[in-house]
């Protein structure tokens, strides 16, 4: 198992680090304005897990860990860890090595029923919050595509292809999605893992031609990919007929347009899919500390949003759609607080 604290600081000039430095640069003096007491690095420490560094998770929890730490007199504080996605991140908080995580509103169903890749049930798994859309983008090499949908997939024979990392949420969710269209890609792709930061040198490189790389648009590693490839590469779209397979077992998935120009040399709009990213908890983080985080997280919105432009379809009208598990007792208070309805479905048990 691979994972990273945010303490360890990539270069100040590359990827997400960009925007994260300066709200590190805003929210220090905030830290030492308010005098950090030995008592307040005494907190109790929980650790949220997210994803790779060339993700989504990753930039965005590392922001909400600063935001906590950068609040006076609060009785913990937050740090984010790198993984390799869903699935790891479910086997840490299940070991109690994580007390949060943002995983796939897929693997929240799974981790709660016991189904799909989850052995058993994950009755200690709680929701805080839908986040942002977690958008599908099936990239291919344009000399492979003919109906621009993700059709063109079965056309590959023995190429080489990436789903995801091993374990990942990419690698579990982009096999649930072909397998509900059709795709024999076991037997047709030659198939690679990777994560995020490494499948767009691989693409430009040749040895790949294509990848998985579900995550909140715009991603870097796409962005990356296009500014190399630009029109030698295209991002495969959705159809009807696959969004009502796909949908068949767990309705989660709704259409989602990338407008052109939401990646560089992108021309024309894309019909793909997106399914919610879900903040989830144990249950047994104290109340008062999951309240707290929920609320802080809706209250920072602006900042969340300079971070990553993903953060800007969060919306607190929004913040239970998709959701399949039951809320922890700290969200549940707040949202009611917030007059936000509750479905009963989404009742802690015993509530």
């Amino acid at each position: 198992m691979r994972h990273e604290t945010h303490d360890t600081t990539p270069a100040a000039g590359r990827g997400p680090w960009r925007r994260i430095f300066p709200l590190l640069a805003c929210l220090l003096p905030i830290c030492l304005g308010a005098g950090c007491s030995d008592a307040q690095f005494e907190r109790r420490t929980y650790v949220l897990t997210t994803g790779t560094t060339g993700g989504t998770y990753y930039p965005v929890g590392v922001a909400l860990s600063t935001l906590v730490s950068a609040q006076p007199g609060e009785d913990y504080s937050l740090t984010a860890i790198s993984s390799a996605g869903s699935l790891e991140n479910l086997k840490l908080l299940r070991d109690n090595q994580a007390q949060f995580g943002l995983i796939l509103g897929l693997f929240a169903a799974w981790a709660w029923e016991g189904t799909g890749p989850v052995n058993a049930p994950q009755p200690h798994l709680r929701a805080v919050a839908a986040t942002w859309p977690n958008v599908e983008h099936f990239v291919l090499h344009a000399d492979l595509v003919s109906t621009g949908t993700l059709d063109d997939l079965a056309n590959l024979d023995g190429e080489r292809f990436v789903l995801g990392q091993r374990n990942s949420g990419a690698e579990q969710s982009g096999s649930y999605i072909l397998d509900a269209i059709g795709v024999d890609f076991r037997s047709r792709f030659s198939l690679a893992y990777m994560g995020y930061g490494s499948v767009a040198g691989a693409m430009q490189d040749g040895n790949i031609v294509g990848m998985n790389v579900p995550a909140g648009a715009p991603v870097a590693g796409i962005t990356q990919s296009f500014a190399q490839m630009r029109d030698r590469i295209a991002i495969l779209g959705f159809t009807q007929a696959h969004l009502d397979a796909i949908n068949r077992e767990l309705p989660l998935w709704n259409f989602y347009q990338l407008p052109a120009g939401t990646y560089p040399h992108q021309n024309v709009d894309v019909t793909t899919a997106s399914s919610p990213n879900v903040l989830v908890a144990r249950a047994d983080v104290p109340e008062a500390i999951v309240y707290e985080l929920t609320r802080l997280m809706w209250e920072s919105l602006p900042t969340l949003r300079e971070i990553h432009g993903a953060t800007r379809e969060m919306t607190l009208g929004r913040a239970l759609a998709g959701v399949l598990i039951p809320l922890h007792p700290g969200a549940l208070r707040y949202y009611e607080e917030a007059g936000v309805e509750i479905p009963p479905a989404l009742k802690p048990p015993g509530n």
